[in-house]
C-alpha cells in the first residue's frame, strides 16, 4: 500500500473542472460573489457542492438537512438535485451570509425547496428532533462550527433515518488534525468525531481527500 496520496496539482485540478465541473452560471455567479468575501475561503468548492448534489441522486434523498449555510453553494446544488417535492432544511447563525444564499436560491428557482432556520445549530437540531421526530431526514450534511461536531454528530443520527447517509466536512481541517500540539477546541473535536466515526458500528465510512477532507457516511438500516 502506498505511504502517501498524489497530490492533486494546480493543472490537475484545472483539468479536473475543465472535465468534470457541470456548474451553471447561477452557480458560477454565486461563487464569484462569495469568492469577494473575507470569509470567501469558507464556501465548498464547486467539485464538492457537486459532488454533494451527486450523493443527494444516488441516495433518493427528498428531504436533507445542512447545518452551516454560509452563502449557500452547498444548499443551491443540493436543492437543484432534489426532487421537485424534495425539501431541504440548512442552519447557520449570520444573516449577511445567507441573505446572498437567498438570492441565489431564488435565482435558481429552487426556493420553495428550502427552509432556513437562523439559530444556534443545536438549538435548531433539538427542535427538528422534537417537530419532526426521529428518522425524518434522508440525509445531511455538516459544515457548522466544528467545536460542536461532536454534538450535530450525535443529533443528526437521531434525524437521519436508516439507510441515509451523512456527510462532515473539513476533516482534515487545514491538516492541523496531525499536529498534535495543536489542542484548539475545534482541532481536538474533528480529531474526536474522525475516531468516533471510524469506531462507530452502525455506520459505513469513507473518508475522502476532496478540499479539506469529507467523510461520507452510511447509517446501517
Amino acid at each position: 500500500m502506498p505511504d502517501h496520496m498524489r497530490p492533486a496539482s494546480e493543472e490537475l485540478l484545472s483539468y479536473l473542472r475543465q472535465t468534470s465541473l457541470r456548474e451553471t452560471d447561477v452557480q458560477r455567479r454565486l461563487r464569484e460573489e462569495t469568492s469577494q468575501l473575507r470569509e470567501g475561503g469558507w464556501a465548498v468548492v464547486p467539485e464538492q457542492a457537486q459532488f454533494l448534489a451527486l450523493l443527494v441522486q444516488i441516495s433518493g434523498a427528498k428531504r436533507v438537512l445542512e447545518l452551516g449555510t454560509f452563502t449557500g453553494a452547498s444548499s443551491l446544488a443540493m436543492a437543484m438535485a432534489l426532487p421537485d417535492d424534495g425539501a431541504l432544511v440548512t442552519c447557520d447563525m449570520v444573516e449577511d451570509y445567507t441573505d446572498i444564499a437567498a438570492k441565489y436560491w431564488q435565482d435558481a428557482g429552487v426556493d420553495h425547496k428550502i427552509e432556513l432556520k437562523i439559530a444556534p445549530a443545536t438549538e435548531s437540531l433539538d427542535t427538528l428532533i422534537e417537530s419532526d421526530g426521529p428518522d425524518s431526514f434522508d440525509m445531511a450534511f455538516i459544515d457548522a462550527n466544528k467545536k460542536d461536531y461532536g454534538t450535530y454528530f450525535d443529533r443528526a443520527m437521531v434525524l437521519v433515518r436508516p439507510g441515509g447517509v451523512l456527510a462532515f466536512d473539513n476533516v482534515f481541517w487545514n491538516g492541523n488534525v496531525l499536529n498534535d500540539a495543536n489542542q484548539e477546541k475545534s482541532t481536538v473535536a474533528i480529531r474526536a468525531l474522525n475516531e468516533r466515526l471510524r469506531a462507530d458500528e452502525r455506520l459505513s465510512i469513507s473518508m475522502l481527500p476532496l478540499d479539506d477532507g469529507l467523510t461520507v457516511a452510511w447509517k446501517r438500516a
